[in-house]
């Protein structure tokens, strides 16, 4: 059916009898819950491409799945072994005769909302609409929150699931509303969205082990930084608080793992690059305790390499390494460095000074590698005021002169290792010929004086090239300084003949 959706487009005359296979027992309503699964993400395909066509429908489309929505709503129901007709292991089961079902209800839920979500719809039924599937839903969250306590281990993972289903549904419902529709032209549906945030954000509060509930908590705070823009803000304390919580030990023990805390670094990176400068407080209060978590798990210097080291852990903590270059240089690109010289992050400053160098010049991913050096430039950018010779921090000009650039602008290229020949790494040689840029800009002769008088000799640079260098430098021709300087760096390279070793 989805392959003909251009034809009902055209041929809107055939709506209903699409909906129909969509709706009745040949889709949603087939007994098979495979089919059913299937039916429904289809549906929601159908629904995103026709959307505005279908509003005179929406009656009808709501009426045919009052009954799964009542049964979804209401989480009475199970699943039993007979529905499930097939090898494909798609529940869980907590006990004989009882499988919950990974979620099926996201996909139609996300239709529903797409369906309801528009501006087409008048704000009351919208509201009405909204309210009879958030209402329920949210009911029944309450209703675990207050009786967490009595329940027995079984009856606690049976719920739990149930939430996790619960909880994805309403993340895929509210997306089919638009941050404009809920913060300007109906406020009254962004307040209804709040109040589901306000009573999913105590999950934190009553289950802070569960890590599944976790995740799925940090998604729809994902979902709901989206749907309601600055709106949101009120709430971020509390919700970034639970998260926090966490981050700190517990017993010793860090309830996130490396794998949730990227999760969280991810969250970050969204409140930075949607609100910029107004998350500074925030930030200035989440960073140290990130800061304690990550640079305590993750290596100062490379991975372990060799038989044994490719594990699930290792691999977890790549993946926060790398998450948390993409959080640092979304920081400095955003003008919020500052929060590195709070007075609870300056503990933490020279460690990540350390780290930045280390992966400018080592780290296996060019990528990785170029996003450190942008940081050191805007760091450089913003540390140090040369109209008044004074720098923020006390021995950041003298680190960045004799360590990040005989290390990072020369040692590292002369390294065979670096390759002109790829692209990625043409990419990387330009930000560091643009740091040296920089560097001169800021700190003058005493950066040049050092880069040449030290750092060349070591390199065994002709002083006549190292003059040429200067003027290169001081030119305001940029592309002549980086063909000039990759030159310099492959003469120097056959010269060595790999016979230094530089770090």
């Amino acid at each position: 059916m989805t392959r003909y959706v251009k034809f009902v487009q055209e041929n809107t005359q055939y709506i209903p009898l699409a909906l129909a296979a969509f709706l009745d027992e040949r889709g949603i309503h087939h007994p098979n819950i495979h089919v059913s699964r299937r039916a429904s993400y289809l549906f929601m395909r159908v629904v995103k491409l026709l959307k505005a066509k279908l509003v005179p429908f929406i009656e009808r489309v709501l009426q045919s799945l009052q009954d799964t929505v009542a049964r979804f709503t209401s989480m009475d129901y199970t699943y039993t072994s007979n529905e499930f007709s097939g090898p494909e292991d798609v529940g869980i089961k907590f006990r004989v005769g009882v499988i919950f079902p990974p979620n099926i209800y996201s996909d139609y839920s996300q239709a529903i909302g797409l369906l309801i979500g528009m501006e087409d719809i008048p704000l009351q039924k919208q509201a009405d609409y909204l309210s009879s599937l958030l209402t329920p839903l949210c009911h029944q969250v309450e209703i675990l929150l207050m009786n967490a306590k009595l329940l027995n281990s079984e009856e606690s993972q049976a719920k739990i699931v149930n939430v996790q289903q619960i909880i994805a549904a309403i993340n895929a419902l509210s997306k089919g509303f638009s941050e404009r529709l809920v913060t300007a032209s109906r406020p009254a549906i962004g307040l209804m969205f709040k109040q589901t945030l306000d009573v999913l954000l105590q999950i934190l509060v009553v289950f802070p082990k569960i890590e599944p509930l976790r995740i799925k908590v940090t998604s729809f705070i994902h979902r709901m930084v989206d749907t309601l823009g600055a709106s949101v803000f009120p709430y971020l304390p509390k919700a970034l608080g639970s998260c926090l919580q966490n981050v700190r030990p517990d017993f010793g023990m860090y309830l996130l793992q490396p794998k949730e805390m990227v999760g969280f670094l991810l969250l970050l990176n969204q409140l930075i690059c949607k609100f910029n400068t107004l998350v500074r407080d925030i930030m200035e209060e989440v960073f140290p305790a990130i800061a304690g978590r990550v640079f305590n798990v993750i290596p100062k210097d490379a991975f372990p390499s060799g038989p044994g080291t490719n594990s699930e852990e290792i691999r977890e903590l790549q993946e926060l390494q790398k998450t948390l270059y993409t959080f640092l240089h979304v920081i400095t690109t955003h003008g919020l460095s500052s929060i590195f010289l709070s007075p609870k992050s300056r503990v933490y400053l020279d460690s990540l000074m350390q780290l930045l160098l280390y992966a400018a010049c080592s780290h296996k991913d060019i990528l990785v590698r170029k996003a450190c050096v942008q940081i050191f430039i805007r760091l450089i950018k913003d540390w140090y005021d040369k109209p008044r010779g004074e720098e923020k921090v006390s021995g950041f000009q003298s680190f960045i002169i004799e360590a990040f650039a005989t290390n990072c602008c020369l040692y590292s290229v002369l390294d065979k290792s670096f390759d002109f020949q790829d692209a990625n790494t043409l990419v990387l040689f330009g930000e560091i010929v643009q740091a040296q840029k920089v560097m001169y800009e800021k700190f003058g002769d005493e950066f040049l004086l050092h880069f040449v008088s030290k750092g060349f000799p070591s390199a065994h640079c002709p002083q006549d090239l190292a003059q040429q260098y200067c003027q290169k430098l001081q030119g305001s021709d940029f592309k002549a300084l980086k063909s000039f300087y990759q030159s310099l760096m492959e003469n120097l390279r056959l010269q060595q003949n790999g016979s230094l070793v530089f770090r």
